[in-house]
């Protein structure tokens, strides 16, 4: 009589690495322009949090393009910033050119996304053309170095 032979059951496969979300690059403009309306408005990330019903972490994700932003809670936004119009926030964002279908440089955002460059810019416009010169030669002389 023959015996019947034990086999081991086979282990399930292993589950699928799971999803990695990946940012939408608009989700990023968007989130830099919010930044900068919200500096210029002279507003921290907590006061816009409050105004909106919102921690500042999560202004905060919304400024980095981590958590998209709805429709609803972009119109709040544009409110509270008194931004005129929710298309000001896509507008040079990817596949939504302006000034004339010129796309405006990366920099330019990242600039006005920083507090600093902000200060910088504002701080520009009352300058003389005199000292504005000395500032970009100032400038090329710190970034080309002795």
């Amino acid at each position: 009589m023959p015996t019947a032979t034990k086999t081991k059951p086979k282990a399930p496969a292993p589950p699928p690495p799971p999803f990695k979300k990946q940012i939408n690059p608009m989700d990023v403009h968007v989130g830099k322009q919010i930044r900068i309306a919200r500096l210029a408005a002279g507003m921290s990330q907590e006061k816009l949090g409050d105004a909106i019903g919102l921690t500042f972490q999560q202004v905060q994700k919304y400024e980095k393009g981590t958590n998209r932003v709805s429709g609803s809670r972009l119109s709040q936004i544009a409110g509270v910033l008194n931004v005129p119009s929710v298309e000001t926030f896509f507008a040079g964002g990817p596949g939504y050119p302006t000034n004339g279908g010129k796309k405006t440089d990366p920099f330019v955002y990242d600039m006005l996304a920083s507090s600093d460059g902000l200060q910088m810019l504002k701080l520009w416009q009352k300058l003389s053309s005199k000292h504005r010169r000395a500032i970009i030669d100032l400038s090329n002389n710190i970034v080309s170095g002795p």
